[in-house]
C-alpha cells in the first residue's frame, strides 16, 4: 500500500529514553510531507498528460487508419476507373476500326459497281455508234441511189402535167 502525506504526517514514532529531538524530526517529516505532496502532484498531472496523450494518440492512429483505407480505396478506385477507360478506348477502337472496315468495303463496292456501269456504258455507247453509223451509211446510200433520179423526173412530169389543169381552173374563176 502506498504511503501518503497524511500518513507520513500523522505517523507517531515511540519515544525513548534519549530518542531524536522531536522538533527537529517533525521539521523534517514535513519537509518529507512537502516534497512527498509535490511529487504526488507531479506524478498525477504527468498521469493525466499521459492518458490525454494517450487518448490524442488514440485519436491520430485512427485517423491513419482511416487516411489508410481511404488511400487504398482511392488507389483501387482509381484502378478500376483506368481499366475501364482502357476497356472503353480499346472497344471504340474496335468500333473505329469496323466502322473503317465498313466504309472502305462500301467505297471499293461502289467504285467496282461504277466501274462496271462505265463498261457496260462503253459498250453500250460503242453498240450506238455502230448502230447509228450503220444507219447513217444506209441513209446515205438510199440518198445516193438512182430512185432519187427517177423521182425528181416523175416530178418533174407531173408538175408539166398538172400546170395547164392548173391554168385552167384560174382562167374559169
Amino acid at each position: 500500500m502506498a504511503l501518503t502525506p497524511l500518513d507520513i504526517h500523522n505517523k507517531e514514532f515511540t519515544r525513548g529514553f534519549r530518542g531524536y529531538d522531536e522538533d527537529e524530526v517533525n521539521d523534517f517529516l514535513d519537509l518529507v510531507i512537502k516534497d512527498y505532496e509535490k511529487v504526488i502532484r507531479e506524478k498525477k498531472s504527468l498521469e493525466d498528460k499521459l492518458y490525454e496523450m494517450e487518448e490524442r494518440l488514440s485519436h491520430f492512429t485512427n485517423i491513419e487508419e482511416t487516411l489508410n483505407r481511404s488511400i487504398l480505396v482511392a488507389q483501387e478506385s482509381a484502378d478500376e476507373v483506368k481499366s475501364n477507360a482502357n476497356k472503353e478506348a480499346k472497344l471504340i477502337i474496335k468500333e473505329a476500326e469496323k466502322n473503317a472496315d465498313r466504309i472502305i468495303n462500301d467505297a471499293l463496292a461502289k467504285s467496282r459497281s461504277t466501274a462496271m456501269e462505265v463498261e457496260e456504258l462503253k459498250k453500250q455507247a460503242k453498240v450506238f455508234r455502230t448502230r447509228l453509223k450503220m444507219l447513217v451509211e444506209a441513209q446515205l446510200d438510199i440518198i445516193d441511189t438512182n430512185d432519187w433520179e427517177e423521182l425528181f423526173e416523175i416530178d418533174s412530169n407531173q408538175d408539166q402535167e398538172e400546170e395547164p389543169r392548173l391554168n385552167q381552173y384560174s382562167t374559169s374563176e
